[in-house]
């Protein structure tokens, strides 16, 4: 029987490399906290708030709020409706007094009465409002009270959306009065972002161009951040993905967008890349094709973190799809830039800096010499040894990589580096991952070289013993890799290697280890685990 069989080939091509990192690395892909937020709530602004006070010399509206902070919840039903007749009131001066209150309600006080309000049946009213221009200060008014209802939970968002206030949100982003417009962006932008459903709604209805012309027309800085956003919040989600037709709508406006200065802006645009080059390789060559990977690579010098993170993982992204596109990104210097990345102390982008080189040693001979040309092994050797855990899995990929994909000569690069010791040390680390992509890492050096020189330094390291105590582990393909190493280049005794292997017993749960010897002695007391 060819044990050798029973093994995990180790026969990957670059593509079935660079796919596995991106499985395996998906936290940093998808981000698990967004430096871009999905919603924003629009708290009291003095500025605004001063202007809308010169508009309005009453102030009812602070009364209304300060009786509402002295009701009992036995009163609150009274109040809201007292507050929903008045908004119908044929008076615009008690109408906006009265909305401004409302507005006042959801963002100055830190537990909204957003269902409250839903519950109360206002939202057809405000809507009402919304759509009568004649009183330009009540819509703003309206809009900003249901920006902070729609940066609520998807229900929340979808009162607003099921009242009809979306179609007039995108018709008064033309509107005149930059202070409504850019209210209308933010309300707009909290309902793009709750997720695909509403973000393909509000595409369907032409959200998208009057957006875009917001961008190129001169207007201010802060409201060209939050179309920024907004934007943003188009390019989430890739499932589904936004349709094809949007994404080449907007990338001519955000490479305009990644020539700001305002990092502000620039981080969100670079995110909005970064989105659109997470759903796959055909997205990516399209973004490619539009020229933004020249821009993206000098910001890996950009001294806000937030930026050079938000590119980082643009440009990662890029380089887990084609060998094409991966030289690509190395052809206009990136590589350059990493040893400051490197050596920064931030965990963050120095794992993030590793991962993306991970992916740059599961390509091809060429790609592989630029890492070790650049001088980046011998840092990515240095987090294998002494980084957080979470850089320590990358540099194990990066490295392990090179031995999968790299010559006889770059391996033995690797080696003269003193990447065993580095290797050895990490045996222990208690992921199962990071077990069975050293010992893979281990198998490919020594079946390059299988010599007394190598073997040697893996003994005096103490990797031999870690790699015979891994032939005990719980995890099937890390035993099995284990024994495989032991079996090959450690150990000419075959008779002894097969009693290593393991046996099912009568529940099909695995026996494994030396004890496994005696299996087939009804007395044995073989460990099992299950799995």
């Amino acid at each position: 029987m060819d044990h050798l069989k029973k093994f995990k080939n180790n026969a990957l091509d670059q593509e079935e490399m660079r796919r596995r990192r991106a499985n395996t690395t998906v936290e940093l892909r998808k981000n698990k906290k967004d430096e871009s937020l999905l919603k924003r709530r629009n708290v009291q602004d003095s500025e605004i708030e001063q202007l809308s006070e010169e508009e309005d010399p009453e102030t009812e509206s602070n009364l209304i709020l300060k009786n509402y902070n002295q009701i009992t919840d036995t009163s609150k039903a009274n109040f809201f409706s007292s507050i929903v007749k008045s908004a119908q009131s044929s008076n615009p001066e008690e109408r906006l007094i009265t909305i401004k209150s409302v507005r006042k309600l959801l963002s100055s006080i830190i537990n909204p009465p957003i269902d409250e309000l839903i519950q109360s049946g206002i939202l057809p009213v405000l809507v009402k409002c919304l759509a009568d221009d004649q009183y330009s200060v009540i819509q703003f008014e309206v809009a900003w009270a249901l920006t902070n209802i729609a940066s609520g939970n998807s229900e929340q968002t979808g009162a607003v959306v099921a009242s009809g206030a979306v179609p007039i949100f995108i018709r008064l982003l033309e509107s005149s009065n930059i202070h409504l417009v850019e209210q209308c962006v933010w309300a707009t932008g909290n309902i793009v972002g709750d997720g695909p459903s509403l973000r393909d709604y509000c595409i369907n209805l032409g959200v998208v161009k009057p957006l875009i012309k917001l961008v190129h027309i001169s207007k201010p800085i802060q409201l060209l951040r939050n179309v920024t956003w907004v934007i943003v919040n188009l390019c989430r989600r890739k499932d589904p993905a936004p349709p094809i037709q949007t994404i080449t709508e907007i990338l001519p406006t955000l490479k305009y967008l990644i020539t700001f200065e305002d990092e502000s802006m620039l981080v969100d645009t670079v995110w909005a890349i970064n989105y659109l080059t997470d759903i796959g390789n055909d997205i990516t060559q399209i973004v490619i094709n539009h020229g933004f990977v020249p821009h993206l690579v000098p910001l890996l010098s950009h001294h806000d973190p937030k930026v050079q993170t938000s590119a980082l993982r643009a440009l990662g992204n890029i380089v887990t799809g084609t060998d094409e596109q991966t030289q690509t990104v190395l052809d206009c210097g990136a590589l350059d830039k990493f040893k400051p990345l490197l050596e920064k102390k931030c965990d963050k982008i120095s794992k993030e800096a590793v991962w993306f080189l991970s992916n740059i040693t599961a390509g091809n001979y060429h790609q592989i010499q630029s890492v070790i040309n650049h001088g980046l092994i011998e840092p990515i050797i240095e987090h294998l040894e002494k980084s957080d855990f979470h850089t320590q899995r990358e540099a194990a990929w990066t490295i392990t990589n090179v031995t999968l994909s790299g010559s006889s000569q770059q391996i033995q690069y690797l080696i003269n580096c003193n990447v065993i010791p580095a290797m050895c040390n990490l045996l222990v680390a208690p992921d199962n991952q990071i077990l069975h992509v050293l010992l893979d890492g281990f198998y490919n050096i020594l079946k390059a070289f299988p010599d007394e020189k190598v073997i040697y330094q893996i003994e005096e390291c103490g990797g031999l013993d870690k790699i015979e105590m891994l032939q005990n582990h719980q995890n099937e393909a890390v035993y099995m890799l284990a024994y495989k190493i032991i079996s090959n280049f450690f150990n000419d005794d075959q008779e002894d290697n097969e009693n290593l292997l393991p046996t099912k017993n009568d529940k099909g749960e695995l026996a494994f280890g030396i004890n496994n010897i005696t299996a087939n002695n009804s007395s044995s007391n073989a460990p099992t685990y299950d799995f």
